[in-house]
């Protein structure tokens, strides 16, 4: 298997400068390439690197389905359950998409300015640990610490999960709940899938991922044709309820926005792959302008369509809420709503999968995690051993399946990486006030998603105080005692060392 690595090198805001893109001519040997091989003509045969390949067309798809995943199709009860009344239910789907659309602008001023790939991670090591500050890269290890071994496993998992379990589900169709172990076999398989395409090919996967965005699209046209169909027909007894039972509790609007975020969640995933984006500098904030209010505008409609033909009560009471409203509207062609949810599914992962091969690639690059995770296939210009090490920690998520905890472990730890992030993006205003930034977002719109991260963070502690949160502080802080040893000081696993010394050459 032939591969080529980036070295860890002083860093650039440009990785077009050269000083991060320099490349070691260091080779794992094989035979071949891991898979076929590829017409590379285009690629400089001394400065192999991942190709610019990813448009404003796919960077939108990348978006938005990546966004809209398995939650709005199988259950959106998480929200109406918080609010009580459909009309304030409609209220917090489009305040949790402007809130995501705010952090995605304050992010597109980063990838802007900052145009490498890796999100979070780029931004962190740049801004933190560059130049004599580098003891700042502590703040950038620990989001990978925390985002590669459980954020962006269990956000994958969670998606492949819902793919597995409809899957099974019509060979079981006497069981409730299908079985675990098919569903587990079927969701590592649909995972390998994945994991396969995108070590083959960037375009596959882009094609994959626009076309499982279309099908998102067209599912939650049906519903929203469905459900208006059904009020111009006169039959608005469901949805005129309103504001009838709204809620009061501030704890109880506190998990209608975790529910909606959640939802909503993936609006920073072009922000990994921003070296392979054309034209970053106008392709990332249009996708982002573009993408996001499109998916509230979906959310929005899918969830009219649905309090138009099923009742607050039955919503509530339904584990899979688009196969619900299509038995009530499709008759005999509600099978095509699972086949829907599958593809969403499987367009969701596909997005994970795709950008966290880039997260892991970018952090190993920094010397964060070894170095053979900074490789990329000098054929097919993939990050191979990232995705394969992403597919693994996946897979060992996806084994106990017992996700709840982790999910809670995910809310609090991703808008705790948000946070700091957009603080991350004050302090980046303050001591480069002269740095090229080809986007610029209002200086209120960074406070008000830090002051929302803030909330979001302390407000689920204060109102369970359950042990979780705990425990996600504590593994959060667990990685001090690998950076220091490991990234500080540069120590070595001789056995590891020993191993990639022995499979490298110059």
């Amino acid at each position: 298997m032939q591969f080529s690595r980036f070295p860890e090198k002083e860093m650039s805001p440009n990785p077009g400068s050269g000083q991060i893109t320099q490349l070691v001519n260091k080779w794992i040997p094989s035979s071949g390439s891991i898979l076929p091989a590829c017409d590379n003509s285009a690629m400089e045969p001394n400065n192999p690197k991942m190709k610019k390949s990813v448009g404003l067309v796919s960077g939108i798809a990348l978006i938005v389905g990546t966004m809209i995943g398995s939650g709005v199709f199988i259950s959106p009860k998480g929200v109406l359950e918080g609010t009580g009344s459909i009309g304030f239910c409609l209220i917090i789907w489009a305040a949790c998409g402007m809130v995501s659309t705010l952090g995605a602008l304050s992010y597109a001023e980063l990838g802007t300015s900052i145009p490498r790939s890796g999100g979070e991670h780029a931004y962190l090591m740049y801004i933190f640990g560059s130049g004599t500050r580098r003891i700042g890269t502590l703040v950038a290890f620990l989001y990978d610490w925390v985002g590669i071994f459980i954020l962006r496993p269990v956000m994958f998992s969670v998606m492949t999960l819902s793919l597995g379990t409809y899957l099974v589900k019509p060979f079981f169709p006497t069981c409730t709940e299908p079985p675990d172990l098919p569903v587990k076999l079927f969701t590592i398989l649909a995972s390998s899938f994945l994991a396969a395409i995108n070590m083959y090919s960037v375009k596959m996967a882009t094609m994959l991922q626009n076309i499982t965005t279309v099908t998102k699209l067209v599912a939650i046209s049906v519903i929203t044709i469905g459900g208006l169909y059904t009020i111009c027909s006169g039959q608005t007894e469901y949805i005129s309820d309103g504001f009838q039972g709204t809620r009061k509790d501030p704890s109880l609007m506190a998990i209608a926005f975790y529910n909606g975020l959640w939802a909503y969640d993936g609006w920073n995933n072009l922000n990994f792959i921003t070296e392979e984006l054309k034209n970053p500098e106008k392709n990332l904030p249009r996708a982002i302008m573009l993408g996001i209010p499109l998916v509230t505008f979906a959310y929005v409609c899918a969830n009219v369509g649905f309090f138009a033909v099923m009742s607050r009560e039955e919503i509530l009471l339904s584990r899979a809420v688009a196969v619900g409203w299509a038995d009530s509207m499709l008759g005999v062609m509600a099978w095509i709503m699972p086949v829907f949810v599958v593809l969403s599914c499987l367009g969701s992962a596909n997005g994970v999968m795709f950008a966290t091969g880039r997260l892991c690639f970018a952090s190993a690059r920094d010397g964060h995690f070894p170095t053979i995770l900074s490789y990329i296939h000098v054929k097919r210009l993939t990050p191979v051993p990232s995705i394969a090490f992403t597919l693994l920690m996946s897979i060992l998520v996806i084994i106990p399946s017992d996700l709840t905890t982790l999910i809670d472990f995910y809310g609090f730890c991703i808008w705790l990486a948000y946070g700091v992030t957009v603080f991350a993006l004050l302090v980046l205003r303050y001591t480069e006030p002269k740095l090229s930034r080809p986007y610029k977002v209002p200086i209120f719109v960074p406070i008000f998603v830090l002051l929302m991260s803030i909330y979001l963070v302390i407000s689920p502690i204060i109102q369970t105080g359950r042990l979780t949160f705990f425990y996600a502080i504590l593994f959060i802080f667990s990685g001090v005692f690998v950076y220091f040893p490991f990234i500080y000081f540069g120590r070595k696993i001789p056995q590891l060392a020993v191993a990639i010394r022995e499979n490298t050459f110059n």
